[in-house]
């Protein structure tokens, strides 16, 4: 049933894109994503909704356990744009889903090549808030990964605030390396206050990655 609702959506959204009809392709997404979790029978509380303004943009930094994650983010920001593995655009039908919604594939952690696709990234999301899962990959034991670099050449490019986000339980309802869903799991995605640019565009590289990731580290069960 959820392939079925997924497939219907990504066709639902690429005939919207054909004619350039973006206010429905984005309210098919929302309805896609808080929809999936409808469908699955699961419930998802939102917190810390007043830490941000969505009419602001953002880069939106959260934490990668499950391939709802995704889902979770476009819940809360239905519009929003993405960087990440290039994995995920091969996923069946969720890859092509991804393609409507200027989802920006990272082929490989070569400075160059990620300065372009930041390029191009800045350039396809127009006024969006960028998100980025900065571990690249779903964790595979529930602690978070080593933070790769690749959202720092989007912060400097962009200047823009941080907009962390943790998402809890959705290794236990659905982990990479298992089938089948947890029911008795409770998922939740904590907005925190936005980390501002102009605190910490001083500092160095694996500063600002140990500040994101103790902030996300922070509401994650022990």
């Amino acid at each position: 049933m959820l392939y079925a609702f997924t497939t219907i959506s990504v066709l639902l959204s690429l005939f919207f894109n054909l004619f350039n009809w973006q206010k429905a392709v984005h309210r098919i997404i929302k309805l896609w994503s808080k929809g999936s979790f409808i469908l699955i029978g699961k419930l998802y509380r939102i917190e810390g909704k007043e830490n941000f303004d969505k009419n602001k943009k953002y880069i939106l930094i959260a934490n990668h356990s499950s391939l709802f994650d995704i889902m979770a983010i476009m819940s809360i920001y239905p519009d929003v744009s993405w960087f990440g593995r290039e994995y995920l655009i091969n996923v069946p039908i969720f890859g092509r889903f991804l393609k409507t919604i200027n989802y920006i594939p990272m082929k490989t952690s070569d400075i160059r090549n990620t300065k372009k696709m930041v390029e191009r990234l800045i350039s396809q999301t127009k006024n969006n808030t960028l998100a980025i899962f900065p571990e690249g990959t779903r964790t595979i034991d529930g602690e978070l990964n080593k933070f790769r670099k690749g959202f720092l050449y989007v912060l400097k490019a962009t200047e823009l605030d941080i907009l962390p986000v943790t998402l809890r339980g959705f290794y236990d309802f659905k982990p990479k390396s298992r089938f089948y869903f947890d029911y008795t799991s409770k998922l939740s995605a904590l907005i925190h206050p936005p980390i501002r640019y102009s605190e910490i565009k001083n500092l160095d590289n694996q500063e600002i990655i140990d500040i994101v990731k103790e902030t996300i580290d922070s509401a994650l069960p022990k």
